[in-house]
C-alpha cells in the first residue's frame, strides 16, 4: 500500500496515523514492536466482543518493513478538542464523559488481561526507578484492592473519545485495556487530567464519584498505583508530580 498520498491523521513518536477512505491506518516505527502491534488489534477485537460500540478492526499488516493496524474511521472531532473550544460547556461534556465511561465499565469482555496482573508487571518494572520498599508497599496495597471484572480502558481520556456530528460518542485505541476495578481505571484517567489541569482532574473526580456512587478516598487509594503504572511512559515532565502521588501513604 502506497501511503503517500494519505492524509495524515496523528503522529506520536512511535506511529503515525493515516486517513484511508473510511479507514485509519496506524504505521508503528519497528521500535514498537510487532507483539505490541498484534496486542492492541487483539484488544480492540476482544473488546468489540463486549457489544460496546466502538470501531472495528480491520487488519494487521505491513507496509514498507513496518507493522500496520487498519481501523475503521469514525467521522467526528475528538472530546478534548470540543472541551478545549467550548470552555463554557466543559461541565457538560465531564457529564457526558463520565457517562460514556460507566456505559463502558458495565461492559465485560472476559478474554482481556487482567487489570491486577498487568499493573503488577508495570510495577515491578519500576525497579530502576522507585526503590524495593516502595514497590514492595504498591504491590502490596494492589493486592488488597477487590477483584473485579469490569472493562477498563486503560488510558480514558478525552482525546480517546469521538464525538460524531450526531452527538453521539465512541471510545478507540484500546491498546491498554483490561478487565478489572472501575475504580482503579479511573485512578488512571484522574492522572490523565491531574498532569495538565489539576483543576479539571478535580471535576473529573467529584462527577465521576457521584455518577458511580463511590467514595473518593476508594479511588484514592488507587492514585499511588495507578502513578506506578503511568510513570512505566517515562515523560520526565511528570516525574516529580507521580512521586509524590506514589511516595503518598493515604489521602485525606
Amino acid at each position: 500500500m502506497n501511503l503517500k498520498n494519505k492524509k495524515v491523521f496523528l503522529t506520536r513518536p512511535y506511529k503515525v496515523v493515516y486517513q484511508d477512505g473510511d479507514r485509519i491506518i496506524k504505521v508503528f516505527t519497528k521500535e514498537h514492536g510487532k507483539a505490541n502491534v498484534f496486542n492492541e488489534a487483539l484488544c480492540q477485537a476482544r473488546v468489540e466482543e463486549s457489544g460496546l460500540d466502538i470501531p472495528k478492526v480491520l487488519e494487521v499488516s505491513q507496509i514498507d518493513g513496518e507493522w500496520a493496524l487498519a481501523i475503521e474511521y469514525v467521522e467526528g472531532q475528538t472530546l478534548a478538542e470540543l472541551m478545549k473550544k467550548e470552555p463554557e460547556n466543559l461541565e457538560h461534556y465531564m457529564e457526558q464523559f463520565v457517562d460514556l465511561q460507566l456505559s463502558m465499565h458495565a461492559k465485560t469482555a472476559p478474554r482481556l488481561t487482567l487489570q491486577k496482573e498487568k499493573f503488577a508487571r508495570k510495577i515491578a518494572s519500576l525497579k530502576d526507578t522507585v526503590n524495593a520498599t516502595i514497590r514492595y508497599e504498591l504491590c502490596t496495597r494492589l493486592d488488597s484492592m477487590p477483584v473485579h471484572t469490569k472493562l477498563c480502558h486503560g488510558d480514558f481520556n478525552p482525546e480517546n473519545v469521538i464525538v460524531r456530528e450526531d452527538g453521539s460518542m465512541t471510545i478507540v485505541d484500546w491498546a491498554h485495556a483490561t478487565q478489572g476495578n472501575a475504580s482503579g481505571d479511573a485512578a488512571i484517567t484522574y492522572l490523565e487530567f491531574a498532569v495538565k489541569d489539576e483543576k479539571m482532574a478535580k471535576m473529573y473526580l467529584d462527577v465521576f464519584c457521584r455518577k458511580s456512587d463511590t467514595a473518593k478516598q476508594y479511588v484514592q487509594k488507587w492514585l499511588p498505583i495507578a502513578a506506578a503504572v503511568r510513570m512505566t511512559k517515562g515523560v520526565e515532565e511528570e516525574r516529580e508530580f507521580l512521586m509524590k502521588c506514589i511516595d503518598v501513604i493515604d489521602f485525606q
